[in-house]
């Protein structure tokens, strides 16, 4: 959020949002987005080149990461280790 911030005013607010607004998407629906791997699945941010990997619960949904798409893709496996 500060990097966009710090290139453009609002933009990290905007950033913000619209994680905010992609769990809500994923609480909503967590069956929906693909699966990455066995009871892991990755919903993507709007606008911004991020995804939310995020594992289905019972009751919500456990955040992995929130990812950059275009670096080190898997690094959120090590956090499941």
């Amino acid at each position: 959020m500060a990097w966009y911030e710090e290139h453009e005013a609002g933009l990290g607010l905007d950033f913000a949002s619209e994680v905010d607004a992609t769990i809500r998407q994923a609480l909503a629906m967590p069956l929906a987005w693909p699966a990455l791997d066995e009871g892991i699945r990755r919903v993507l941010v709007n606008r911004f080149p991020y995804g939310i990997i995020y594992a289905p619960r019972d009751d919500g949904i456990f955040i992995v990461g929130v990812m950059h798409l275009r670096r080190e893709p898997d690094y959120w496996r090590k956090r499941l280790a």
